[in-house]
């Protein structure tokens, strides 16, 4: 007994017809059957009954159907663990403060259940600094929002974030709820990041095109700086919505910048397959997979998959 037989007995009965498992399996119909024929023959007893719709199972087909999704599950774990219990050794993961506040306990807690052996040396940095770390090889992966014309890199585009503005209630006259228009803040005093920062270039882009410039009284690069100055309600600023995760989100009014420019992409940048270490293939698709998760279940403000 095989479990190939097994598997396409159990696909048999889920579909209730050879040629629909069959396609299913991407197998011909007379293999199929001729391996079903075979379990039969091993076991020595009918497994199936054919009606005018297809087969059904007989009695002893129930009962090897039970044991035989037990039997491929049990299969199907001791793959993964011993997939698992290949790969060791260490992935340096790069992503900025807002992305690490969404993305980096859930990463680690993926990568432990999935890859226990694996372990992984996480670093927060500005986006435009963890792009010089991946091409000077002191990162396996990082999540970016610009990759440049960078050669050799493999660049996955996975989501996009909306930027927000981000104030204290009932400072500077701003609505409760709704989005907001450039025209609509073009006097809102911002802290910002400076002029090297990923995020500084898409905003300052934005107003350029509207042919104003943003009222910065502040620039500030480290995220918690930045977000101290907008709780003392100093000044407002424009972020994605990740940067108040690590906050009270409710000392923050957080309202949607309507403008098709105002978004962040966020990219998944690696050395080149043939450059990562068995791990680093394993953390890269990890890694996506959490990021898909998060938007999916709602957990990244703002947030959205690109096709």
């Amino acid at each position: 007994m095989e479990l190939r037989q097994l598997r396409y007995f159990v696909r048999v009965v889920e579909l209730g017809s050879m040629g629909r498992a069959a396609q299913d399996l991407g197998v011909v119909t007379s293999a199929l059957s001729q391996q079903i024929s075979r379990l039969e023959s091993e076991l020595s007893t009918r497994l199936l009954q054919r009606t005018s719709t297809g087969v059904v199972p007989t009695a002893a087909g129930i009962a090897l159907r039970q044991e035989a999704e037990l039997v491929l599950r049990h299969a199907a774990n001791a793959a993964d663990a011993a997939r698992a219990a290949r790969l060791s050794g260490q992935v340096t993961i790069g992503m900025a403060p807002t992305t690490s506040s969404v993305l980096g306990v859930p990463l680690l807690r993926a990568m432990e259940q999935r890859y226990p052996e694996v372990r992984l040396h996480l670093v927060e940095s500005l986006s435009g600094n963890l792009a010089h770390m991946l091409s000077r090889r002191q990162l396996d992966l990082a999540v970016l929002f610009h990759a440049g014309s960078q050669r050799g890199w493999n660049v996955r585009p996975v989501l996009s974030e909306q930027l927000f503005v981000i104030a204290r209630p009932s400072l500077y006259g701003l609505p409760a709820s709704g989005s907001l228009s450039l025209s609509d803040i073009i006097d809102l005093p911002l802290v910002l990041p400076t002029g090297s920062h990923g995020l500084r270039v898409i905003i300052d882009a934005a107003f350029f095109h509207y042919g104003r410039e943003p009222n910065v009284v502040a620039q500030v690069d480290g995220l918690s700086m930045l977000m101290d100055i907008v709780h003392a309600g100093v000044a407002a600023t424009i972020q994605p919505g990740a940067a108040v995760v690590r906050a009270q989100e409710a000392d923050f009014l957080r309202l949607p910048l309507d403008h098709d420019t105002m978004v962040r992409r966020n990219l998944i940048a690696s050395l080149a397959d043939d450059q990562l270490s068995p791990a680093g293939l394993a953390a890269r698709i990890v890694l996506g997979d959490v990021m898909r998760e998060l938007v999916a279940q709602g957990r990244w403000p703002g947030a959205s998959l690109v096709a």
